[in-house]
């Protein structure tokens, strides 16, 4: 049975911070980073990356387009 795993790709530089995709999220994989843009935005990240799905919800309410969603089929093995 094949398992999806995802990932996020942020667009640091051009993130502002605006905490959409953090909301959105029903996995709870995005965070705000401490650290900051050369704007100064908190810009967001992925905290737990292992919980990832794939959903695409953080990418479709993103209103900057800065997220981009990556979906991967993982064979599991039945024991």
């Amino acid at each position: 049975m094949a398992k999806v795993r995802g990932a996020i790709v942020v667009d640091t530089e051009r993130c502002k911070g605006c905490e959409i995709c953090v909301v959105s999220c029903p996995t709870h994989v995005i965070a705000l980073s401490p650290k900051v843009n050369s704007k100064g935005y908190h810009y967001a990240y992925m905290a737990d990356p292992d919980a990832c799905t794939g959903c695409m919800n953080c990418g479709i309410v993103c209103p900057d387009g800065v997220i981009t969603v990556y979906r991967k089929k993982f064979e599991t093995s039945e024991v």
